[in-house]
Formats: structure tokens, C-alpha cells, sequence
């Protein structure tokens, strides 16, 4: 590699870790205002979970959140724009340029969604939008761990391990239920742990009613069937992540410098997310705790992927 590639791909490197840690602060702003819009941060919450249909809170502190998410997001996508430009101009860089360039198309698709984002009974675009907002931690740090030179990935483990991988699905459904949870505000569904107000299984009466979620009628009370389901999944699906993805982080740390690195960080990210998840519940769903917990759940995400490059 010359002296101008390498100069580029440390740009560019720059510039995907800079992405990385604004698509963070974009989540945390944004699970802010969506849990702080449906009520989670009032004194008597739940009882004042049912503003989640009235009007949008108008304070001055809930303005000033809703005005740095507007900002930050801006600034993310002119600055993903910037990061594609640097990988497709000649000689265009193959192995970075095509994440960066589905990083912009995310953005993109999430500006859009931005116009029916306003309406929070939309269970579906809230859905999306929490997904997606995981979606650029993830995919900006893709295009940072390409971006490494050839002789770093040269030094990685090989092909990752089949645990490792179950583990990395078994992750992805955890946050698709927490997302789905967080996105149809059923948090007051369930107000214990290890168990559901009593129950441990899901039960038949929960399934039909998930199929009102695509639009809120009304906020979800404590013990609403379909919510105390998609807890239980949530918490089965997480303590499976715990299993597989402990293991295999276990069996990383015998390995290469990088890769034992990228494991211990691993073994750390899941004990802290597990920890502010049950930490979240057992304090009565703070709202700190709450968008705490988002946020390692995006760092987690992140973290999984650097192990899946070292192999």
C-alpha cells in the first residue's frame, strides 16, 4: 500500500469512528424524546403514561433535545455523504465504499420516515426508527473496522465460529423484541423480574392481541396480554444471547491480541446491558435506566461486530 492510500483509508477511518459516535448520540437523544414524550420521565409514571396520546410535552428541555437530534442527524448525514464521496472517487475503495454507501442509504431512509415519525401510535414507524437509529452504530463502525489496513486484517482469527454466529442471531431477535417493546410502549406491561407479575410462559390470549399494535388506540395498561408475551420473549431471547454469546466470548479470549480485546469488550457490553435491562424494570422504568440501556444495546451491536471481523 502507498503512502496516499494509506493516508486515505486513516481519513476515512476518522471519519466512520466520528459517525459511529454521533449515530450514538442520535439514539440516546432520540429514546429520550420518545420515552420522555410518552410519559416515562413523570413523577407518578404509569399513571401519566396516557399523555403518549395527547400533545407533545413543550418544555424547554424537551425543545432543546428535539432541536440537538435535529442537528446531530444533519450533521450525520452531510458527514456520510463526505464518507462515501472519499470511497468511490478513483480509485474507488470496493471493501469500504459499499457499507458507507448502505450507512447513507439508512440515513436516507430514515429522514423519510421522519414525515410520519410525529404521530407516536404508529407502532411500525417507531419500530423503524428504533431499528434503524441501532442500524447506523452499527453500520458506521462496519465502515471503520474495513477501513483497517491490509496487514491488520491479515493478523485476524479466521472464519468466525458457529457459536459466535448463533449467538450474533440470537442477539439480533433480542433487539428486534426490546425494539418492538419499546416501539409499542409496553414497558408497564411487565413490572418484575425474573417473572412476569407472576407468570413465566406466554400465553395463548397474548398472540392476538400483538395484532392491534400497528396502531395505539390507547396506552397499554400493566398485565396487557400481548405486552407480557413480548417481555417474556424479550427475556428468554436475551438469556439465550447471554448463553451463546458468553461462550463464545469465553472461547475468544484465548485467541490473537485484537481478537481477545474485541471478546473481553464483548463480555463486558453484555453484562452491562443485561444489568441496566433488569436494573430498568426493577427501578420502575427510569427513564435514565431506559435510554442507558438503548445505548448499550447499540454499543453492544457494534461490539459484535468488531468480533465477527477478527474472526
Amino acid at each position: 500500500m502507498n503512502f496516499s492510500q494509506g493516508l486515505r483509508r486513516r481519513r476515512i477511518s476518522v471519519l466512520a469512528r466520528l459517525l459511529t459516535a454521533l449515530s450514538l448520540l442520535v439514539v440516546v437523544v432520540s429514546a429520550y424524546l420518545r420515552l420522555d414524550g410518552a410519559g416515562l420521565g413523570c413523577a407518578d409514571w404509569p399513571a401519566c403514561y396516557a399523555r403518549l396520546l395527547a400533545l407533545p410535552p413543550a418544555g424547554p428541555e424537551y425543545g432543546l433535545a428535539r432541536l440537538l437530534h435535529r442537528g446531530v442527524a444533519s450533521l450525520s448525514l452531510l458527514l456520510a455523504c463526505v464518507l462515501v464521496w472519499k470511497c468511490w472517487r478513483p480509485p474507488p475503495m470496493g471493501p469500504v465504499a459499499l457499507p458507507a454507501t448502505l450507512l447513507l442509504f439508512l440515513m436516507l431512509a430514515l429522514s423519510a420516515l421522519g414525515i410520519w415519525s410525529s404521530d407516536p401510535r404508529l407502532t411500525l414507524v417507531n419500530l423503524l426508527n428504533i431499528l434503524g437509529g441501532l442500524g447506523l452504530v452499527s453500520f458506521s463502525w462496519r465502515v471503520a473496522l474495513a477501513s483497517e489496513p491490509p496487514p491488520m486484517i491479515l493478523q485476524r482469527g479466521g472464519a468466525p465460529t458457529v457459536l459466535l454466529r448463533l449467538g450474533a442471531a440470537c442477539l439480533t431477535l433480542t433487539v428486534i423484541l426490546g425494539a418492538l417493546i419499546g416501539a409499542s410502549y409496553m414497558a408497564p406491561a411487565c413490572t418484575s423480574f425474573p417473572d412476569c407479575d407472576g407468570r413465566w410462559w406466554p400465553e395463548a390470549a397474548g398472540w392476538p392481541a400483538l395484532q392491534t399494535l400497528a396502531v395505539l388506540q390507547a396506552a397499554p395498561l400493566p398485565g396487557d396480554p400481548a405486552g407480557v408475551n413480548l417481555h417474556l420473549l424479550h427475556r428468554y431471547a436475551a438469556l439465550a444471547t447471554l448463553l451463546l454469546l458468553g461462550t463464545a466470548g469465553l472461547q475468544a479470549l484465548s485467541g490473537a491480541e485484537h481478537r481477545r480485546r474485541a471478546a473481553a469488550l464483548l463480555l463486558f457490553m453484555l453484562a452491562a446491558t443485561a444489568s441496566l435491562g433488569i436494573l430498568t424494570v426493577l427501578a420502575g422504568f427510569s427513564l435514565g435506566l431506559a435510554v442507558a440501556h438503548g445505548a448499550c444495546a447499540a454499543v453492544l451491536l457494534a461490539t459484535l461486530a468488531s468480533l465477527l471481523h477478527e474472526g
